[in-house]
């Protein structure tokens, strides 16, 4: 067992009932995408204030070292998060939390079983409130965070973003979710909770995967927020050890994950996740090509969403959903994951109240 948390880049090692959607209504279709002006500002400089190089695309790249003892996961997800961050409308210190939850989510998914889906939530008591990420196998991973708005003054002790004053401490729940078997029957998720140790989230997320997985890993996140509050780098990456591993081969991890430095700091310098793999995984031998994908952040399907937020206003029942369409002419439904919004008039939801379809 292993063990790291380097400041300037939330890294540590580690030996994080699925929800359909999260819907909301009001009295107030074409999909709407608002960007109202921003109005946060950092206090102090960028993380690394180097030139920045945004020429990398996203990838995913998972490698097996050549001594089979080591799989690693490493992100280029800067695009991706800059997208979340778009549609969110986050400040900056929002910016950096949801950005690592995405990230964290992400490489814990990629590369399972076809069709499986890992629900991430941290539920703290910090003024964040309930960040939520759902990622699947594929690359495809979307997420909310209830308040956006909410930013502080970077550290005094280290001048970062200060993620675990907005988490707070609370409960961390991960959702495994798993496809239906050969003979169409449901499989039953798995579910692991364990508490917030820090609400910097890669520690709480090494935290899960150690004692509820019992995967002894080493997880790095990053994301760098520039003066112009655009996201300058994202990414990170998550080694996990194999039980027959060496002492050797973990004390060789340790010295290069330590010597490695901030993960955001080297996206900006121009690295690729191939370059950031084989720094990882220097002495052990970086496995050749690997398999990768490109992640992307993940809007709900139109045509799904629409069906889901009809049945959702229709939940309310007849008499409010008649008020609201005499006092407003129609009713307005934003998914808070994607941020899109469809406005429906009284055809469009009248018969899901008529067939009693409540479901999600």
């Amino acid at each position: 067992f292993f063990q790291f948390f380097t400041a300037g880049m939330n890294v540590l090692v580690l030996r994080s009932t699925f929800q359909a959607g999260c819907i909301r209504s009001d009295r107030s279709g074409r999909s709407i995408h608002a960007t109202p002006p921003r109005r946060w500002h950092l206090n102090a400089a960028p993380q690394d204030d180097v030139e920045v190089k945004r020429d990398q695309p996203d990838q995913v790249l998972r490698t097996i070292s050549d001594n089979g003892q080591v799989s690693i996961i490493v992100v280029n997800g800067t695009r991706l998060v800059q997208e979340a961050v778009d549609r969110h409308q986050t400040a900056p210190t929002a910016s950096a939390a949801l950005g690592r939850a995405l990230l964290g989510t992400l490489m814990m998914s990629c590369f399972r079983g076809e069709g499986e889906k890992t629900q991430v939530s941290f539920r703290g008591n910090g003024p964040f409130g309930q960040i939520q990420v759902i990622a699947e196998s594929q690359g495809v991973v979307k997420g909310l965070i209830t308040n956006p708005d909410v930013n502080f003054p970077l550290r005094e002790s280290d001048k970062k973003l200060d993620v675990s004053q907005g988490v707070g401490r609370g409960v961390l729940s991960v959702v495994r979710s798993l496809p239906m078997n050969e003979v169409g029957s449901t499989v039953v998720p798995y579910t692991g909770m364990v508490p917030i140790v820090s609400g910097e989230i890669a520690e709480d997320l090494a935290t899960y995967l150690a004692d509820s997985e019992q995967t002894q890993s080493a997880l790095g996140l990053g994301v760098s927020v520039g003066r112009d509050l655009s996201i300058e780098a994202a990414g990170g990456f998550l080694v996990q050890v194999l039980p027959f591993a060496e002492d050797a081969t973990i004390e060789q991890l340790e010295k290069n994950i330590g010597k490695a430095g901030s993960m955001s700091k080297m996206l900006k310098d121009g690295l690729s996740p191939k370059q950031i793999t084989e720094i990882l995984l220097e002495g052990l031998g970086s496995g050749g090509e690997g398999f990768s994908l490109v992640p992307r952040y993940g809007p709900c399907d139109e045509k799904d969403l629409q069906e889901r937020m009809k049945k959702a206003v229709a939940a309310l029942g007849v008499d409010e959903v008649k008020a609201i369409i005499e006092e407003q002419g129609m009713i307005e439904v934003t998914c808070e994951f994607c941020k899109s919004t469809y406005r429906f008039d009284e055809a469009d939801v009248m018969r899901h109240v008529q067939d009693g379809d409540f479901s999600p």
